[in-house]
């Protein structure tokens, strides 16, 4: 009786299915038997007791989802338990993603409570315990693919995420930072404005010099990303109106960094966001390809606008309105901006 309760309920060569059981956040060790005798993986709850008794299981095995099979031995499955063996889901977060993304992209997988990783990334006192000193966690969560099981707790997300960005942010990136004279926040809010910029990879080091130049000379970043993300609500098109909107993330009416990061970048934006190409170009372009003109002069600028935005909109007579910095002044001619 006792070889029968303790042996599978079928054998391999019956190929059985493997099957998904959830153990809920608080179950006892007897339910958590009642369900495995349910789907038929044990054949008596009883004896399964038993074996968890001399093991002292109960209140010791791990909630979550269980990938198992009639094949396996109830101490096999037992083992499972006892050491939270659970199932890890493959997440991707995309480069680029701002925190509201990142909980869509999460909720979405039913990895974690959307609200409550939302309310956590803007809790001050949590992200400092990850040595966050900022008002949000944006910029500090890195995208990338991780493996998390279903559900994972808010918390453990963040600063599983966190704890990703301070391996990617080696010793030799953060003496480069002090080198130029720039704080990790600062690199990152840099490098997510270049993320936001381009999707281009070597691209970025070019719109990296380009701001930089820009920062020397005190001159505004005027990146259209940058006001984006200080609007209360965007309808997907960015508005001449918009660019005067009193955000400190509108980098058309300040100068110098946005006040924090603007998406959550990846390694190789934060890579260009410490080493520029050297260049003079203060100015980029986009030719319509996903690809930046760059240059040096306000004249040069022109003639590349003239070239990839405003020659082909009228061709397909579209109006639009080119913002062209000079100085400190913003000219308003027609074109594209």
């Amino acid at each position: 009786m006792i070889r029968w309760a303790e042996s599978p309920v079928l054998s391999e060569s019956d190929h059985p299915p493997q099957k998904i059981v959830v153990i809920p956040e608080g179950a006892t060790f007897q339910q958590a038997a009642t369900l495995l005798e349910r789907e038929q993986l044990i054949r008596s709850r009883s004896a399964f007791l038993v074996l968890g008794k001399a093991q002292e299981a109960d209140r010791k095995i791990h909630p979550g989802e269980y990938d198992l099979n009639a094949a396996m031995a109830p101490a096999e499955i037992l083992a499972k338990l006892l050491a939270g063996r659970v199932v890890l889901h493959s997440i991707t977060i995309p480069e680029g993603h701002t925190i509201i993304q990142i909980a869509d992209v999460l909720d979405e997988h039913r990895i974690t409570n959307r609200a409550e990783f939302v309310r956590l990334v803007s809790d001050k006192s949590f992200i400092r315990t990850l040595g966050i000193s900022a008002d949000t966690a944006e910029g500090y969560l890195y995208p990338d693919t991780y493996r998390f099981a279903r559900p994972t707790t808010a918390k453990d997300v963040i600063k599983t995420m966190v704890e990703q960005l301070g391996h990617v942010m080696t010793p030799e990136w953060q003496a480069r930072a002090k080198d130029i004279r720039l704080t990790i926040h600062e690199v990152l809010t840099l490098a997510s404005v270049i993320e936001k910029e381009t999707g281009a990879g070597d691209e970025r080091p070019h719109i990296s010099s380009v701001f930089h130049n820009r920062l020397k000379k005190h001159i505004p970043l005027q990146s259209d990303p940058t006001v984006i993300y200080g609007l209360p609500n965007f309808d997907g098109n960015l508005h001449k109106k918009d660019l005067t909107h009193p955000s400190p993330y509108n980098t058309y009416r300040w100068a110098g960094l946005p006040p924090g990061p603007i998406a959550n970048p990846g390694a190789q934006s934060i890579r260009a966001a410490l080493y520029p190409v050297p260049s003079a170009n203060l100015y980029f372009v986009s030719k319509n390809d996903g690809t930046h003109q760059f240059s040096a002069t306000l004249i040069e600028h022109n003639k590349a606008v003239e070239k990839y935005q405003k020659r082909p909109f009228r061709r397909g007579s579209h109006s639009q309105t080119l913002m062209t910095p000079d100085g400190s002044q913003i000219h308003n001619k027609e074109g594209v901006s």
